[in-house]
């Protein structure tokens, strides 16, 4: 299969798993919504140093991860290519944070922490939003974001965009196609028809963006996404499922769990 397939297929499972039926998918999506948000705001207000503290909030993601019966296996396959990108910005840390630090009997440099912090905080962060995703459609993350006033323009960019990706990449995966068939020696595309191509792609896409536009236009869309309102309801579990979360974000954020489990076990 190739690079284009391959995304196209890691696309249709993403929508797969947010609608199954389970029972974190049947969560509000605005809980979910307002909980991405703020865990992804707590772990960033930890100071660059407090590696102990932030460990603390790896549970939202393996909680999250185990309630919605997701594979870590397989979110580490489809983010490979975000997380090393992620775990690369702190990697100059070292080389300009040079205050010893003294670990036990064994002295490190500051910078060492800072870039493992600040690779656990991308790392928590991208966990949290593919939770999210992996749980929620695009139509219900719409709706949350309509829910909290979002301007019209701005989440039906965000749907629009969601929906004519596969619509791109489809077109890509089978022009490509065609020009493998035509030429079966080369590797690859041709630089000298990479310009026509890109104009093709370009005349083909809006065609088939305007196709899906027109059908969505005629299902009855304007914009709105009152018809999910119908069948979501803000319930009281959905409440108190959210309450227990801030109240742990807080805990988390004040208190070094960690710290505390280790002192616990070891017995010190």
């Amino acid at each position: 299969m190739s690079r284009t397939g391959t995304a196209i297929y890691e696309i249709n499972a993403m929508e797969t798993l947010a609608e199954r039926d389970q029972w974190m998918n049947h969560i509000h999506p605005l809980v979910k919504f307002i909980l991405t948000v703020g865990y992804i705001a707590v772990v960033v207000s930890f100071h660059k140093y407090d590696l102990i503290g932030l460990l603390g909030m790896v549970v939202y993601p393996v909680a999250g991860f185990l309630l919605a019966e997701l594979s870590f296996g397989r979110c580490l396959r489809q983010l490979r290519v975000v997380l090393p990108l992620v775990c690369m910005v702190g990697l100059v840390n070292p080389f300009f944070d040079r205050v010893p630090v003294w670990i036990g009997g064994l002295c490190i440099r500051a910078g060492v922490i800072s870039m493992l912090t600040l690779m656990l905080k991308g790392t928590f962060a991208v966990l949290a939003s593919y939770l999210l995703i992996a749980t929620t459609t695009l139509e219900q993350i719409c709706y949350a974001l309509q829910l909290l006033h979002v301007p019209r323009i701005i989440v039906t960019q965000i749907l629009l965009t969601g929906r004519y990706l596969t619509l791109l990449l489809g077109e890509v995966n089978r022009m490509t196609q065609a020009y493998a068939l035509r030429a079966p020696s080369q590797k690859g595309v041709h630089y000298k028809v990479w310009g026509s191509l890109t104009g093709q792609l370009l005349l083909r896409s809006i065609d088939r963006a305007n196709e899906l536009y027109e059908s969505m236009l005629l299902r009855g869309y304007d914009g709105d996404f009152a018809y999910l309102g119908a069948h979501i309801r803000l319930r009281g579990r959905d409440l108190v499922y959210m309450a227990v979360w801030c109240v742990l974000f807080v805990l988390l954020r004040r208190v070094p769990v960690i710290l505390w489990v280790g002192r616990i076990v070891t017995g010190v």
